[in-house]
C-alpha cells in the first residue's frame, strides 16, 4: 500500500470536503424554493422543522468527506477504486435527488432514486468497512438520515398526489 505524505493528506482532506460540498452545492441549486414549497405540502406529524435539515445535512456531507479521505489515504484511488466509485455513485445520487423532489416535483422518481441512494451507501459503507472501520462508522449517520428522509419522502408522496405527482 502506498504512503501518503503529511502535505498531500491535508491537501487530499481539503479535496474531499470540497467534493462533498460542490454536490451539496449543486442539490441546494434545486432547494431556492424549497421553503415555500414546504409549506405547501401536508407533512407527517413526525415531519422535522425545515431549519433542521441545513445544519444535519452540513454535518453529514463534512463526515462523508472525511470517511472518503480516510480510505482514499490508505492507497489512493488505484488500490480503492470500486469503494471510491461507490462513493461518487451515492454521492451523485443525494444530489440529483434535491432537484427531483423540489425543483421537478417528481414524488415517484425521488422516491426512486432515494431508494437507489440508500443501496448505493449502504454498499460503500459495506466496501468502505473492509478498508478502514471508521470509515465506515462515519457513513452510519448519513445511512440513518436517507433511511428517515426515504420514509418523509414516501408520505410527502403519498400525501401529496397532486403536487408530488
Amino acid at each position: 500500500m502506498n504512503q501518503i505524505s503529511s502535505q498531500k493528506q491535508t491537501l487530499g482532506l481539503f479535496g474531499w470536503l470540497m467534493i462533498c460540498f460542490v454536490a451539496s452545492a449543486i442539490g441546494a441549486l434545486a432547494t431556492f424554493k424549497a421553503p415555500a414549497i414546504y409549506a405547501q405540502l401536508t407533512q407527517p406529524t413526525w415531519a422535522p422543522p425545515a431549519w433542521v435539515v441545513g445544519p444535519v445535512w452540513t454535518t453529514l456531507y463534512a463526515m462523508m468527506a472525511v470517511a472518503a479521505w480516510l480510505i482514499w489515504r490508505q492507497g489512493g484511488f488505484t488500490h480503492n477504486r470500486k469503494a471510491l466509485t461507490w462513493f461518487f455513485i451515492q454521492l451523485s445520487l443525494n444530489a440529483l435527488w434535491s432537484w427531483l423532489f423540489f425543483a421537478w416535483m417528481q414524488g415517484t422518481w425521488s422516491f426512486i432514486n432515494i431508494m437507489l441512494l440508500w443501496c448505493a451507501i449502504t454498499v460503500t459503507l459495506v466496501m468502505f468497512w473492509y478498508q478502514n472501520k471508521w470509515a465506515a462508522g462515519l457513513l452510519i449517520p448519513y445511512l440513518v438520515w436517507v433511511s428517515f428522509a426515504a420514509a418523509l419522502n414516501f408520505a410527502m408522496w403519498q400525501l401529496n398526489p397532486v403536487l408530488l405527482g
